[in-house]
Parts: C-alpha cells; structure tokens; sequence
C-alpha cells in the first residue's frame, strides 16, 4: 500500500511552487487559465472531466496528480464507486503500474475525505 501522505505532498508541492510562481509569473497564469478552460463545464461534466485528468495521473505516475485531483473530485462529490469504476478503466489500459498507482488514489480518496461527523 501506498505510504504517500497526500495532503502533506499536496501542501509541500504549492510551497515548492511559490518562488516558480514569483519568477514566471506569465507562464503560471496561463497554466491557470489553461485548467480552468480545460475543466469548464460543457458537453462534459467538470467531474468527468476530473475523473479523466485522475485517469491520466494514475496511468502517468504522477503522485502530485493523484493528491490534487482526488481532492477536486470528493468536492465536486463524486462518489467511491465512480473513482473505482474509473480505476478499473486505468488498470485494464495500463496494466501492472497503473493497480499500483490506483492503489495510491484509493489511499489518497481515503485520507482527503472531509472527517465525518
């Protein structure tokens, strides 16, 4: 199993990220507006459009990926059996390293859920 500390990788990963964004100010800002472009709602569903960026991460190996994208689903309130579904999709197109990395978005799901109670 998975012994990445997501909201800790998502945390260092922004602070790591702030002389980047000082120094490239431009190129930050369209990155932004690239996503925020890219994710809109249209004839797909921001969430869909979340679940297949999550896709992406998980067949990409990319843990950053994983964290951030995990997190915009459960607020966009996506449900377990949507991320597993999807999961399933992503083992079937990446085979042996892409369960690993599901197995880590399954563990990042678990630990980004808001407490309950």
């Amino acid at each position: 199993m998975s012994t990445f500390d997501h909201p800790g990788l998502m945390q260092d990963i922004n602070e790591c990220l702030v002389p980047f964004r000082k120094s490239q100010p431009d190129a930050m800002k369209g990155f932004g507006q690239l996503a925020q472009a890219a994710m809109a709602e249209g004839a797909l569903s921001t969430k869909h459009k979340e679940l297949m960026a999550l896709a992406i991460g998980v067949t990409q190996r990319c843990s950053g990926c994983i964290g951030f994208h995990v997190k915009a689903l459960i607020k966009l309130g996506a449900t377990r059996a949507e991320l597993e579904e999807m999961l399933a999709v992503c083992v079937y197109m990446g085979g042996g390293p892409a369960l690993m990395y599901a197995a880590e978005a399954v563990k990042a799901w678990d630990d980004l859920q808001a407490p309950q109670g």
